[in-house]
């Protein structure tokens, strides 16, 4: 007698879905990439922490939590200004839920 695995064939969102678990992964997943983005950009632009912050015209500590992939207490105004400062925009719209 073959059993089957409960959630062979479904997909990862259903799962996590059914699991009560896929806005915040959702969430931490969105902060991770975000996090990841601007970091490589600093990098890329030769930009030190100390630097971005002071152009960002907020403290050091409120860029450590932008760039902390596990630290989800971001402002909205604080992308924006560290996008501004990078050169860059920032993207959101609201999307029917699936």
């Amino acid at each position: 007698m073959t059993i089957k695995p409960k959630h062979v064939g479904s997909s990862l969102d259903s799962l996590l879905e059914e699991e009560g678990i896929l806005s915040t992964v959702t969430d931490i997943a969105i902060k991770r990439v975000l996090a990841w983005q601007v970091a490589e950009e600093m990098k890329r632009q030769g930009i030190s922490k100390a630097q971005m912050a002071r152009r960002m015209g907020t403290s050091r500590a409120a860029l450590e939590r932008l760039i902390d992939p596990e630290n989800a207490s971001v402002t909205l105004r604080t992308v924006y200004r560290a996008a501004s400062v990078l050169g860059k925009q920032i993207s959101l719209k609201l999307v029917d839920a699936a």
